[in-house]
């Protein structure tokens, strides 16, 4: 019931998925669910000889000299890590979990949540090659869109009315992740998917941090989508 990526972009293959009726808008902003945010993920294209690949620190360092970028900020693998824990968790099929990315280019990415995100990074990176280009991943057997880039702002896409709260370890205040959880309404996370740095999304109503230790983001995601589970029921 997903979308499976294959090592290069030119050769990727879906599987059928379903997909429930649609709501109202009003239903919509009211569902209980978790709607978390991946900002400043590093997905970027870059041609090596006939081809594209997903910019990485490990993979192209001869490239990234020679355009001075900062290696620490090309870490693809860091989505990857985040997307495999949330849509493998109970919350996501349990049908309460909706993803986007928003990348450090400013282009943002609406995750099916049916979309099953492949096991090794060197699919992913095919995958994630060819929704750059191509703007969105269709289902094998019909007309579906697993993944598609979206317009921004991201606001656009959220709730009516419901919080936004924004991770951060540097937050003034270290609360328990259940705290978080409203008993009945939508919540947004904002979660950095990015090795060093803060958020800096400016619709966030605050910051707060889930540990007294930093976190990496797939971690940070699972301990949300623990909570949120613990809280709502989803075993």
């Amino acid at each position: 019931m997903a979308a499976s990526g294959v090592p290069h972009a030119g050769n990727i293959s879906e599987d059928s998925i379903k997909i429930k009726g649609k709501k109202s808008l009003s239903d919509k902003d009211k569902e209980k669910r978790l709607i978390v945010i991946l900002q400043k993920a590093s997905l970027e294209t870059v041609k090596v000889g006939k081809a594209y690949e997903l910019l990485n620190c490990d993979k192209h360092k001869k490239m990234i000299g020679k355009f001075k970028k900062d290696p620490s900020k090309l870490r693809p693998d860091i989505t990857h890590q985040c997307l495999l824990m949330l849509m493998d968790s109970p919350l996501n099929r349990a049908g309460m979990l909706q993803v986007y990315i928003h990348t450090e280019k400013n282009v943002l990415i609406e995750v099916n949540p049916q979309t099953r995100i492949p096991r090794t990074f060197d699919r992913f990176c095919g995958l994630m090659v060819q929704l750059l280009h191509k703007l969105s991943i269709h289902a094998s057997d019909g007309p579906i869109k697993l993944l598609k880039v979206i317009k921004n702002p991201i606001t656009d896409h959220l709730p009516n009315g419901c919080q936004r709260v924004g991770m951060s370890f540097s937050a003034d205040k270290v609360v328990e992740p259940r705290t978080l959880v409203p008993e009945d309404a939508p919540l947004v996370v904002v979660i950095g998917a990015m090795a060093h740095g803060a958020i800096d999304a400016d619709y966030t109503e605050k910051n707060v941090s889930i540990s007294n230790y930093p976190l990496s983001a797939a971690l940070t995601c699972a301990k949300v989508c623990s909570a949120f589970e613990e809280q709502w029921g989803i075993v």
